[in-house]
C-alpha cells in the first residue's frame, strides 16, 4: 500500500474512534455537562472533579461543578417548571422554596475558588479565554440563584448585568465563544418580559432589554455552543410557548428529550403540550 494512503486509513481509523478513546480516558467537560443535564449530579459532580484534578489552576472546572449544584436545586425544587412553564401566578406566588443548606455551601465555595483562579489568570492576561468564560458564568449562576431561588432581584440584575458586559469584551475579542452569547441573550430576553416601567427603570441602571437581540443570540448559543446549547434551546422553547408557537416548542423539546434520555423535564412538558 502506498505510504498516503497508509496514512489516511490510519486517520480515517483514528477519526472513527470514539472520543473518550482518542482523549486516552482523561476526564472531559463536556461529558459533566452532558451528565448535568441527564440531570446524573452526582456524575457530573465526580467527572468535574476529575477535570479539576488534571487542571488545578483552570477556573472552569470549580465554575462547571457550581452549575451542576444549582441544577441540581432547580431539579429538587421543580424551578424549571414553576419559573418558566407554569402560568398559575398563584402556583408561583404560594410557593416556599427551601434550598439545601449543604449544595448551597457547596456552590459558594465552588463560586469563590473559581473566581480566585479566574482574577489570578486575568492578572497575568486580561484576555485569558477561558477566565473571562468563568467570569461570565459564575455571574450567570448567581445571578441565577438569587433571582430563581432566593428572590433577589436587584443582586440577581446586578450580577446578570456583568456577566453580559464580561461576555461582550469576551466576544469582543473571540466572537466564536459561541457560548458566551447565552449572557448577552439572557439578559436581553428576560428583562424584555418585564413591564415598560420596569424596563424603563432597568435601562437606566445599565440593563440591556432588546427582545429580538435577546433571541437571536440564544440561538447562537443553542445552534453552536459547546456547553450552554442544551439550555439555550430549553429557552427557545420557553420563548415560543410564550409566543403561542406550540410546534416549534415541541420541536425544541422532542430534539432535548432525544439527547437527554434522562432528564424528565422535557418529557413532561411534551405531554402537557399534547
Amino acid at each position: 500500500m502506498p505510504r498516503v494512503h497508509h496514512l489516511l486509513l490510519i486517520a480515517a481509523l483514528i477519526h472513527a474512534l470514539p472520543a473518550r478513546c482518542a482523549d486516552s480516558g482523561r476526564p472531559s467537560l463536556d461529558a459533566g455537562y452532558r451528565q448535568m443535564y441527564n440531570l446524573q449530579f452526582d456524575q457530573a459532580h465526580q467527572t468535574f472533579a476529575q477535570w479539576k484534578s488534571a487542571h488545578p489552576f483552570d477556573p472552569l472546572g470549580s465554575v462547571s461543578d457550581a452549575a451542576a449544584y444549582l441544577f441540581s436545586e432547580f431539579d429538587r425544587l421543580h424551578i424549571l417548571q414553576g419559573e418558566f412553564f407554569l402560568r398559575d401566578d398563584n402556583f408561583r406566588k404560594s410557593r416556599r422554596l427551601t434550598p439545601d443548606p449543604a449544595a448551597r455551601k457547596a456552590f459558594d465555595q465552588d463560586l469563590a475558588v473559581a473566581g480566585e483562579q479566574a482574577a489570578h489568570a486575568l492578572a497575568r492576561s486580561a484576555t485569558d479565554e477561558n477566565a473571562l468564560f468563568a467570569v461570565i458564568l459564575a455571574n450567570g449562576l448567581r445571578a441565577d440563584y438569587d433571582a430563581l431561588i432566593e428572590k433577589r432581584y436587584f443582586s440577581s440584575f446586578n450580577s446578570m448585568k456583568t456577566s453580559r458586559l464580561t461576555a461582550e469584551k469576551l466576544l469582543s475579542l473571540d466572537p466564536t465563544y459561541y457560548d458566551a452569547y447565552l449572557a448577552v441573550g439572557v439578559e436581553n430576553y428576560m428583562l424584555s418580559l418585564k413591564p415598560a416601567p420596569v424596563r424603563w427603570l432597568l435601562r437606566m441602571g445599565g440593563g440591556a432589554t432588546d427582545r429580538e437581540e435577546g433571541l437571536k443570540q440564544l440561538r447562537l448559543t443553542a445552534e453552536k455552543g459547546r456547553y450552554l446549547g442544551p439550555f439555550a434551546r430549553l429557552l427557545l422553547a420557553v420563548a415560543a410557548l410564550r409566543d403561542k408557537n406550540i410546534s416549534q416548542a415541541k420541536q425544541f423539546l422532542l430534539d432535548l428529550s432525544r439527547e437527554f434520555p434522562g432528564n424528565r423535564l422535557y418529557r413532561e412538558e411534551l405531554g402537557r403540550l399534547k
